[in-house]
């Protein structure tokens, strides 16, 4: 693609904008780099089957507005590749912007976060010596989190039905992150049903804990088996959300989360993330029961990607 050639003092603002951002800093330099006025940044997209006014792209490097909605994100993606900048770094910055409230409080987990985790738990996976693939295509994962009197995520319980692909299966590694400041090395792991505990590894730093669930059989391909195990946290200070990953697509999820008598959030959603590095989005006000204290989502069918639960203590 003809540009004209960044000078040098353009490209170090580039370099430094994709480094640390604002994601409208970042974008500004980048098309300033490439010399290209907001017409031909418009054609561009054009061609990749994206319409977006230059209005609209005005104001996104004005950071007057932020892409937001789903055709809107197909076209931050394909200004990455218009622009000539790395994969998901546009997206990356748009994603970091959505972790803070506009007073600077963390909404959540972070980009860089969810990314450290899943390097830890890709060594942790290897010390246990489990592949990605661990044989077993999910058909339904029930999820119930308990928040505890002092706000914190005091335990986990999950209940997998599951059917092998291929023969000799005979074990399920859990995963587990903790909230920021958790401590693995003092959580346990308990199997509650069809299972047993076998390894357990962890990562201070992250809060990441790999457990081996050992099941009484061997399955062959095509059989389903039930297992439940849950892990004891409350390591970890003030809770505000909870969210469930897969790279791999799925059965039912349900996840339901239930709080304290005395400690009962002012509001409750639900939300949805692509990746790691994508904006957060889905989002639905839930309403806590009044009764039994909590609040649900249930996925029909999971997709590849992040789905939890936040909520607010007002």
């Amino acid at each position: 693609m003809p540009h004209a050639t960044p000078h040098t003092d353009t490209t170090a603002k580039l370099d430094s904008a994709l480094r640390g951002g604002p994601f409208h800093v970042a974008l500004r330099a980048a098309i300033a780099a490439r010399g290209l006025p907001l017409q031909r940044v418009q054609h561009h997209l054009s061609r990749h089957g994206v319409k977006v006014g230059v209005t609209s792209l005005s104001y996104w490097q004005q950071g007057a507005r932020r892409p937001q909605r789903a055709e809107s994100l197909r076209a931050v993606r394909a200004l990455e590749e218009i622009l000539e900048l790395p994969e998901e770094s546009l997206i990356r910055l748009l994603a970091e912007s959505d972790e803070q409230t506009p007073d600077g409080r963390p909404t959540g987990r972070s980009y860089r976060s969810l990314i450290k985790a899943s390097g830890v738990l890709a060594g942790l996976l290897a010390e246990l010596e489990a592949p990605r693939d661990s044989g077993l295509q999910t058909l339904g994962h029930h999820e119930r989190v308990r928040i505890g009197a002092h706000r914190e995520l005091a335990e986990r319980e999950s209940h997998h039905i599951v059917r092998a692909h291929r023969d000799g299966i005979d074990r399920f590694v859990a995963v587990h992150h903790g909230d920021p400041g958790s401590a693995p090395a003092r959580m346990t792991v308990h199997s509650l049903e069809n299972c047993r505990t076998g390894r357990v590894r962890w990562q201070q730093d992250t809060g990441v804990l790999a457990a081996e669930l050992l099941f009484d059989t061997r399955l062959r391909a095509g059989d389903t088996f039930l297992f439940r195990y849950a892990v004891e946290d409350g390591t970890a200070g003030v809770s505000h959300e909870y969210l469930h990953g897969t790279d791999s697509p799925g059965g039912q999820y349900a996840l339901q989360v239930c709080f304290d008598a005395g400690a009962l959030p002012a509001r409750c959603h639900r939300f949805t993330q692509h990746s790691a590095a994508a904006p957060r989005g889905g989002r639905q006000e839930l309403a806590v029961s009044a009764l039994h204290r909590s609040v649900h989502l249930v996925e029909p069918r999971v997709r590849s990607g992040y789905v939890g639960i936040g909520w607010d203590w007002g």
